[in-house]
């Protein structure tokens, strides 16, 4: 009685009748990574191979809120605060975006906070001052520090 055998199969034999297979590296040796917990093990180790973040297969709404938890040390490389707001009306837009997509699934979907403007804009302001007025690496203790004094913004309440 003559077996079926699938096209895959057929392949496979083949290739192993012509010694495709012979001398791969890594035969005869056991796998590694087989008694990690981590059912994804081998994914991780595929993307950290490819020098891929694990953050970009995230979901969308996971990715905003990952981005909202880096604000304002994140924005400390923009020189001007109309950059800054314009980064974070971005964000906010990506944020509605999101929130206006299709809900599919029984399961109530994972929201991304928008963020004040105001008040990102007044901690990277902060923030970027304090980095002015802080002294180089390696010298601290060897110079008195100049603390300026606040500056009064035109968009603070009260």
């Amino acid at each position: 009685m003559q077996r079926y055998e699938s096209w895959v199969e057929k392949q496979i034999r083949e290739a192993t009748e012509r010694g495709d297979f012979d001398d791969l590296p890594g035969a005869g040796r056991p796998l590694t990574g087989l008694d990690d917990p981590d059912p994804d093990w081998w994914a991780k180790r595929k993307m950290a191979a490819e020098g891929l973040d694990t953050a970009d297969v995230l979901p969308p709404a996971l990715q905003l809120r990952r981005e909202r938890a880096g604000y304002p040390e994140s924005l400390l490389d923009l020189t001007s605060e109309d950059a800054v707001r314009a980064v974070l009306r971005d964000y906010n837009a990506r944020v509605v975006d999101e929130r206006r997509r299709p809900v599919v699934g029984p399961i109530p979907p994972v929201l991304a906070p928008t963020v004040d403007v105001d008040e990102v804009v007044g901690q990277w302001l902060e923030l970027r001052d304090r980095r002015a007025t802080a002294p180089p690496e390696g010298t601290e203790g060897t110079a008195e520090r100049v603390v300026p004094a606040p500056r009064r913004r035109w968009w603070r309440r009260g």
